[in-house]
């Protein structure tokens, strides 16, 4: 069986979308009410399983998660790919940002869809959807983006925050006092407050580790200190883009065989979610054994699909036509907590990684939807 998200779940994508329309007073997804002014907290990283088993460490946040209280991130479970998510309402499959790393088809790079960007990755043309806060200015409502300084001009925000004004604040408070001086200066807006703190130390020590359980401990008591100052006509959600697992060095596969590689010739996406892509002169036959060969070795740790497989399944949504050739031959998602590595580069800084994400597991895919202010009621 393959993993597949029911239609009418709440997810990420409508997250946003929801916002803007409370603020405009129509119907929407998450069933929010009318508000003037809403914000969005989003936690790089937190997902809901790991919010849940710290829970002592975070009564506040803790104090309104309830049963339901969640939401299903999207395939793949990795930033790039949830957070265009989040601030255009579109799948993987319509904004383009298909992983962690992607292939640009134009000129055969491998492009980190973070930190890569270069003149092959103009953000406003490979994001290819306009964005809520694009929608929001557009009907006069003002959009603001809150977030460190080092990501202020770099072309994922350009790709995925155009529209909104950008506001640098590099620490988790100094953010929450920004985007309270937003609330107080506009009449109507749309507001967005990226908190990647707790993301990057899963990275380097896992969301087991105490560093990791401190950060959460300090987003708790910002969050309530924020939320004290809320007034009746502003509504706030905390969510996140993904969740995160602790893969240990024990359970990385290296993977590298002449089976395996023989005519791949770009490997991107994640290390739980590889994306293959095969030599286009390749034979059928040749492709058909590159595909076997996987499936033989790793079909009882992970999902082994062809493109058109998982277009079919619907793992990126509705996929664009001009999208399609972004996404791999070949997809290697784990099932296991395992995560893959070529064996080829002894020396990649990325087998440090102790917290991964960016496949189907339900810590990865589930995150908190977490209503405070106006949305409480």
């Amino acid at each position: 069986m393959l993993p597949a998200t029911r239609s009418d779940e709440p997810r990420l994508s409508d997250v946003l979308p929801s916002c803007l329309a409370a603020v405009t007073s129509e119907d929407n997804r998450l069933g929010l009410p009318a508000v003037s002014k809403t914000v969005v907290v989003l936690v790089d990283g937190l997902g809901a399983s790991a919010l849940r088993q710290r829970a002592g460490h975070a009564r506040f946040l803790t104090s309104r998660f309830f049963k339901k209280a969640t939401l299903v991130s999207g395939f793949p479970t990795t930033t790039a790919a949830a957070l265009t998510s989040l601030t255009t309402g579109a799948s993987p499959g319509q904004h383009g940002l298909v992983g962690y790393s992607a292939l640009i088809p134009a000129s055969q790079r491998v492009a980190n869809q973070l930190t890569g960007w270069a003149p092959d990755m103009e953000p406003s043309l490979w994001q290819r959807r306009s964005t809520v806060f694009e929608h929001a200015t557009a009907a006069g409502i003002d959009a603001t983006a809150v977030g460190p300084r080092r990501y202020e001009s770099s072309g994922f925000t350009h790709a995925v925050l155009r529209g909104a004004e950008y506001l640098a604040a590099d620490s988790i408070s100094d953010r929450f006092e920004a985007a309270r001086s937003v609330l107080d200066r506009d009449s109507r807006s749309i507001s967005y407050v990226y908190v990647p703190e707790l993301d990057m130390t899963a990275h380097a020590h896992g969301w087991q580790s105490d560093r990791w359980t401190h950060l959460l401990e300090e987003l708790d008591s910002a969050m309530q200190s924020f939320v004290r100052t809320v007034r009746a006509d502003e509504g706030v959600l905390l969510t996140a883009d993904h969740g995160v697992i602790d893969v240990p060095e024990t359970s990385h596969v290296l993977f590298g065989g002449d089976e395996h590689m023989a005519g791949v010739i770009h490997i991107a996406g994640d290390p739980r979610c590889l994306q293959l892509h095969l030599d286009p002169t390749l034979s059928a036959e040749a492709r058909q054994a590159v595909l076997d060969a996987w499936r033989e070795s790793e079909g009882e740790r992970a999902w082994v699909l062809t493109r058109h497989e998982a277009i079919e399944a619907g793992w990126f949504g509705a996929v664009d036509d001009a999208v399609v050739p972004r996404i791999g031959d070949i997809i290697v998602a784990a099932a296991k907590n395992i995560v893959y590595y070529d064996a080829r580069k002894p020396h990649d800084p990325s087998r440090r990684m102790v917290g991964q994400h960016g496949s189907w597991n339900s810590d990865e895919l589930m995150v908190p939807l977490l209503r405070f202010g106006a949305f409480e009621r």
